[in-house]
């Protein structure tokens, strides 16, 4: 089980919570311990403790993997680990096969085991990085709070994690698969975890007989259209209108979909368990005609928006205004599950569907501490911003440059909502800054 000491941050917005939490986790070959990057996340201690033994011991977090959901503990108190057999790994389990799950769910300080058949295989999206989808299994075993990092278990042999459930359904669990966890396992064998390539390519269906016959594929029975392609290195080497037929040994169906170990799910897949720099061979229809492809695949992590695991989130005051970036974490606990559109596809896909147009790290105003000075502000929380005094923010550090480089009577603050605008007069501003600093005991205006 695994204990979560809050952190105990100065605290300059409201949204910032104080966690308290407990998961599952278990010991794999090499004396670590899996569990999930959300069981771990924001903790400043971390406390394990074995199965029927009430004592505590720290723990310290060796790697995480936030889009794979996975961490790997270590535990360097002596005496741990005696008289423990490591678990190992299993294959992909079948579809209708009976797994079990091991875990700490809430309800009780036991450990609880239940079981269930596996319902189906396929890509879904993990609920952690929010916008990262792999490869989950669905199963009618009970997986509530507290089963987070625990092992499923077949035929005695680990055949996924459990990581996260659908909030209204019933009997609907997940867990992380074989295929993802040996991938985690082999990342960072080198010592640092890289992540989860990404193929950067928007692979479309190719149903319509008519468009089949425009793009030649007359004699084909398979293939899927390649539409907009999201960063250079995949333009290198595709051009849209190319049809993927075949991704390393697996044929690409009309849906774009590929058959794995008997499962039909889609080809992203097949990136996703390649390493960083990996290459991987296509077979393309292009003007009438097959051609092979080797396609270099890389993972992204400079789009990581779940927020900081080990830091205080990043934040500037000024004239009691409080900015910070927008990421899942400040989404998750300033609007729940009420986020509006505009803010989620901020968050999670202007950067593959308008590059051109996406911020580095968008801003927002999270909170106005009441003064005087910003007394007649109409906007107090929770909204983006566009630009300062002109300058179009594309992180937090533009916010700072645009008001402290500031020489007009008035800062103009326009939002990311249309025609929506504030100003803060410069001089009461600057005079009350150092006067709300102190009455809210903020020890800094800013933390970068």
């Amino acid at each position: 089980m695994v204990y979560l000491q809050p952190p105990d941050w100065d605290r300059p917005w409201q949204w910032e919570r104080i966690l308290r939490s407990s998961g599952s986790g278990f010991i794999i070959e090499g004396n670590r311990i899996m569990t999930n990057a959300h069981v771990v996340a924001w903790a400043k201690e971390i406390m394990v403790r074995r199965f029927q033994d009430s004592r505590l011991y720290p723990a310290k977090v060796s790697y995480v993997g936030r889009d794979c959901d996975l961490a790997i503990l270590t535990v360097e108190a002596q005496g741990f680990f005696d008289g423990i057999e490591p678990l190992t790994l299993g294959e992909l389990p079948d579809v209708r096969s009976t797994v079990f799950t091991f875990g700490y769910p809430a309800g009780g300080q036991q450990i609880s085991y239940t079981s269930g058949v596996v319902s189906r295989i396929e890509i879904q999206t993990y609920t952690y990085p929010g916008d990262r989808r792999l490869l989950a299994i669905q199963t009618d075993a009970a997986i509530n709070p507290g089963n987070s990092g625990g092992p499923v278990i077949q035929n005695d042999r680990v055949v996924g994690v459990a990581f996260q459930g659908i909030p209204g359904l019933e009997n609907t669990g997940f867990f992380i698969p074989p295929p993802v966890v040996e991938h985690f396992l082999e990342d960072i064998a080198d010592g640092s975890y890289e992540g989860c390539p990404i193929s950067d390519i928007d692979l479309e269906s190719l149903h319509n007989p008519a468009q089949r016959n425009y793009l030649g594929l007359t004699s084909k029975t398979g293939g899927a259209r390649i539409g907009q392609l999201l960063t250079k290195s995949v333009q290198d080497h595709l051009r849209t209108d190319d049809v993927l037929l075949q991704i390393d040994q697996w044929p690409v169906a009309r849906d774009a979909s590929v058959l794995y170990e008997g499962n039909q799910v889609h080809a992203e897949l097949i990136v996703s368990l390649a390493q960083n720099g990996d290459t991987i061979p296509l077979k393309i229809w292009r003007e009438d005609q097959e051609i092979s492809v080797d396609l270099p695949v890389f993972a992204d992590r400079s789009r990581e928006f779940a927020g900081n695991l080990y830091r205080a989130p990043r934040y500037y005051i000024y004239g009691g205004l409080v900015f910070t970036p927008l990421s899942r974490n400040y989404l998750s606990s300033a609007f729940g599950s009420n986020a509006s559109s505009q803010l989620v596809y901020e968050l999670f896909h202007r950067w593959r569907t308008e590059p051109e147009t996406t911020r580095t790290e968008p801003i927002m105003l999270a909170n106005v501490l009441p003064h005087p000075a910003n007394a007649n502000l109409r906007r107090k929380s929770r909204v983006m911003i566009d630009s300062i005094n002109g300058v179009r923010i594309e992180k937090l550090e533009d916010v700072i440059n645009a008001i402290e480089q500031c020489e007009d009577d008035w800062h103009t603050i326009r939002y990311a909502e249309p025609y929506d605008f504030d100003t803060l007069a410069r001089e009461k501003a600057d005079d009350a800054h150092p006067a709300i600093l102190r009455t809210y005991r903020i020890a800094n205006d800013r933390r970068l």
